[in-house]
């Protein structure tokens, strides 16, 4: 790998860096006081068991329900898309954008997924939070237990930075990338964020801290990362990370040493002087597999003609480019990730599950820059139009969700078709006008003038891509919402996605369809259903036969 020594300059820059490992711009590492136990919280809630059973209970009562789904088929190959911080405003406003975009009013206009057969609602609260944050969530839609906030594959059992408590068995949690692998298929990752960022690391780490992407933020907590390894070191290092047969995102800081920057320009992050991206590939090399390692839209292009059997891809010191600021020559697009990883992990005839995030959503709603979380939004839709024309319906079941929402509203009393990302037609009671999507908190806040509100229309950058929305609650960062989120299912057992359900339930569902890891099968369910009716049927005939009596004549 092209990677190039700092000057002694750039070194000091690097290790001041390195001081700042925990930093997150948009998900600070702080929380708010809270009570040392959440009010009426229930002990079992802190066991990976009392999730399990929640969800199984809940898949029996759909089975009892949807009784003709035990003869649908399975499905082979799963593929779970996230759009991180992806309300149903976010929706609501995207496909307005998507129709205006296309010269039509723009309301009437449908997202790729919002097309498919099922749709349903998850509750997305954590074990100690209302509102949740992309870790605890993660663990509860790919591991299938609710966890703290900043956790991830982990139990409740485990409070926030405790590395002893993350070194317990007992509260290790398998993803379902690990169940899907653990049958012989194959499994991987997509991401627009680093692939070592809270929403994909739950597919693969156990983390007492989302922010322990490398050693150095691991010590910066005062832990030992020898014994709570840091996040990037799981992901090459540790199962199922290590099997993955597909990583794409961006995140090359967290893998390579603060001595060292990478072919961009971002230096590293590690303290430990380790490379993990040539470990990755001395450890293909000794498996004596083929792998490639690409960091540029063309190296990918390239590697998708004659794909590898691993196929590692780092495409940003740190998140990949917002679509509407990326170079179009260095950097891929979802749609191209999402095929490449497809066309992949679709050479193992048993299957495969992919997880793809559009994480960027989520990044500009904290930034109250509703026309890039939009775009990004429509950036995930046609990833998902693209693996659904890859994917027959008939095998391959695709779940899209969010882990959360944002406090963006969409507001006023426009007429139908007024620009979504412009100004209400309506006016506040001091006659200024207000954004048709504006925010309830964060750094887009204006001081008020003799109590009346600026004009934000009159601003010099109104409308460009760095301008932010107006809010009411100054903050650094927009928080989260905590209203449930859409789930939408089309294929094998999609019908079973209906309804209103923890998030934890998820993986479970998939699981379900797909007949990997623990709980119930719909292949046993369809088994027991074929098996049943012929054995009814000669039953009956057996007992007519023991119990028919002569016709008697009269």
């Amino acid at each position: 790998m092209p990677l190039r020594k700092m000057t002694s300059f750039g070194l000091l820059l690097a290790l001041v860096g390195a001081r700042l490992t925990c930093a997150d711009l948009y998900h600070p590492d702080r929380e708010a006081p809270r009570a040392a136990v959440t009010l009426n919280s229930n002990p079992a809630e802190m066991t990976a068991n009392y999730w399990m059973d929640e969800a199984q209970a809940a898949i029996r009562a759909r089975k009892a329900r949807l009784r003709d789904a035990a003869a649908e088929h399975t499905a082979r190959n799963v593929v779970m898309f996230l759009g991180d911080g992806m309300s149903v405003t976010t929706l609501a406003a995207a496909r307005t954008l998507l129709g205006q975009r296309q010269g039509r009013t723009g309301e009437e206009s449908q997202l790729a997924f919002e097309t498919f057969p099922t749709v349903g609602l998850t509750k997305t609260y954590c074990v100690d939070t209302q509102i949740a944050d992309s870790a605890c969530s993660a663990t509860a839609y790919l591991c299938g237990a609710k966890a703290n906030r900043g956790t991830l594959g982990l139990t409740a059992a485990v409070p926030r930075r405790d590395c002893a408590a993350a070194s317990e068995p007992s509260a290790h949690l398998d993803s379902i990338a690990a169940w899907a692998l653990a049958d012989g298929r194959d499994a991987g990752i997509v991401t627009t964020t680093r692939v070592t960022h809270a929403s994909p690391a739950a597919a693969y780490a156990r983390a007492a801290n989302r922010n322990w992407e490398n050693d150095g933020s691991v010590r910066s907590n005062n832990q030992d990362p020898n014994i709570c390894r840091d996040i990037a070191h799981q992901l090459v290092h540790s199962y199922p990370g290590n099997q993955f047969k597909v990583i794409l995102g961006g995140g090359r800081r967290e893998f390579i040493p603060t001595s060292s920057i990478d072919e961009e320009g971002t230096p590293g992050r590690r303290t430990d002087g380790r490379n993990l991206i040539e470990e990755w590939q001395i450890d293909k090399i000794s498996r004596n597999v083929t792998y490639q390692y690409v960091w540029n839209r063309s190296q990918l292009a390239s590697a998708a003609r004659n794909i590898p059997d691993y196929l590692l891809g780092l495409f940003e010191g740190s998140h990949l480019q917002y679509n509407m600021q990326a170079d179009a020559a260095s950097e891929p697009t979802l749609s191209e990730l999402t095929e490449v990883a497809i066309r992949s992990l679709s050479r193992n005839e048993k299957g495969f599950f992919l997880f793809v995030e559009g994480g960027r959503i989520d990044h500009a709603h904290h930034a109250n820059r509703p026309q890039l979380a939009l775009d990004e939004t429509l950036e995930m839709s046609a990833a998902v139009a693209r693996a659904a024309e890859l994917l027959s319906d008939d095998d391959s079941l695709i779940v899209v969700t969010a882990d959360h929402a944002h406090v963006m509203t969409l507001n006023g009393y426009s007429p139908r078709g007024t620009d979504i990302l412009g100004p209400s037609n309506d006016r506040d009671e001091a006659g200024v006008p207000y954004m048709t999507l504006s925010y309830s908190n964060g750094p887009g806040f204006r001081s008020h003038h003799n109590v009346t509100r600026p004009d934000v229309t009159t601003e010099s950058n109104f409308r460009a891509l760095s301008w932010r929305s107006h809010v009411d609650v100054p903050l650094a960062s927009e928080t989260h919402g905590g209203e449930d989120v859409a789930v939408f299912a089309r294929g094998p057992q999609h019908a079973m996605f209906a309804g209103l359900y923890e998030q934890s339930q998820l993986p479970h569902l998939m699981a379900y369809a797909a007949c990997i890891g623990p709980g119930l099968h719909a292949c046993s369910a369809a088994a027991l259903c074929s098996i049943s009716m012929p054995l009814l049927t000669i039953t009956f005939l057996l007992l007519y036969k023991l119990l028919a009596v002569p016709a008697t004549s009269f």
